[in-house]
């Protein structure tokens, strides 16, 4: 065994303690902690070659099929309903995304200094990290910087399950106590129609404008349509509980044959999870920032906690966005508020990965 295996079944170790005793995305660290192991055993070659997580990684992650599939049970699992009360909120989904693009910037200068080394299309892979969406940041990476998978991964779920310890400090030094505190009126009813509509329309709409998004975006479509429509239940049920458990575990098990020393043992990882960071920290003041926007020019009182909500950890990032407002004004309940930013921000990562994908992946 080298030293660098010994450290890198030290860090599946770390990432299995997180998820089992500290319970960050177990579902996700647990996998991805014992795939890194099994990866670091000498003489195992189970993450190379013909060996299993090799070839689930080629089968599930090299082709996209993996987080396409995670994608249509994240659809079948979401309820689009607070957004439609209050389309406002896509602003603040889109706002949030700004994390992604800053952070591809940030990498490109950072690499012209000289400071880090990091080409365009790695640049963007990383970037994606800011949209705080784990199976988009595994496709943008799988189809731009596939050497670069393993930390991205590790990176973008060890920051979704960081969630409540990330966002609140940014969330209380950018607003105050009063807007805080500011009680937002009761979302009205959304019909059966418009639920049933609306990722029919939304396809159309995004995808055939940004085609590279049209994979991502009509999985979580076709998902969303199989929950809303009625008639297929079986389906729906499938898709929501078995289907993507399955999938979640050899997605994980895959990612986690890409914590292979000689993989993740290099400068550049450092430079990813310092970058992904980043990326998050400014995705959730920039959702901030447009919430104290609108808020401003709105007749209808708008909490700016609300647009933390947008980095698309869905539902943590709602859950946290409702015990802030919770701790400010007890009868301040933002839980359905925050669940609109919510899933406008998975609609918002899945088109930035299009435009990564459109202007770089060529």
């Amino acid at each position: 065994m080298t030293w660098g295996q010994f450290a890198m079944i030290c860090v599946g170790l770390l990432l299995l303690y997180l998820g089992i005793v500290r319970k960050f995305e177990p579902l996700l660290l647990v996998t991805i902690g014992f795939g890194g192991i099994l990866s670091n055993i000498p003489g195992a070659e189970i993450g190379t070659g013909d060996g299993l997580l090799h070839l689930t990684y080629v089968v599930g992650i090299e082709s996209g099929a993996f987080p396409l599939i995670i994608f249509m049970g994240v659809g079948a699992l979401t309820d689009f309903g607070p957004l439609l009360a209050n389309p406002k909120t896509l602003f603040l989904g889109a706002a949030a995304q700004f994390g992604i693009f800053a952070t591809l910037l940030g990498a490109l200068g950072l690499t012209a200094l000289g400071w880090m080394d990091f080409d365009l299309r790695e640049a963007a892979a990383i970037g994606i990290i800011g949209g705080a969406d784990g199976p988009t940041a595994i496709y943008v990476a799988g189809k731009l910087a596939p050497h670069l998978l393993g930390a991205i991964a590790v990176a973008a779920y060890s920051y979704m399950a960081l969630v409540p310890i990330i966002q609140p400090p940014i969330m209380k030094l950018l607003t105050t106590e009063k807007e805080r505190s500011i009680e937002m009126v009761q979302q009205r009813e959304v019909t059966k129609t418009e639920r049933i509509i609306f990722p029919l329309l939304l396809l159309l709409l995004v995808a055939l404008l940004l085609p590279t998004a049209a994979p991502l975006l009509g999985m979580l479509c076709f998902g969303n349509l199989m929950r809303e429509c009625g008639v297929v239940d079986r389906l729906s049920h499938t898709t929501q509980t078995s289907l993507i458990d399955i999938v979640t575990i050899f997605l994980g098990l895959a990612v986690g044959s890409k914590l292979g020393a000689e993989q993740f043992l290099v400068p550049s990882t450092l430079g990813i999870l310092l970058l992904g960071m980043v990326a998050f920290a400014i995705g959730t003041a920039s959702g901030v920032l447009m919430g104290k926007l609108m808020n401003s020019l709105s007749k209808v009182p708008i909490n700016p906690l609300i647009g933390a909500a947008g980095v698309s950890a869905v539902p943590m990032a709602a859950r946290v966005v409702n015990k802030v407002g919770l701790d400010a004004n007890p009868q301040n309940f933002l839980l359905m508020h925050a669940m609109g930013p919510n899933v406008a921000g998975v609609i918002g990562s899945a088109v930035a990965a299009g435009i990564m994908i459109t202007f770089v992946g060529g």
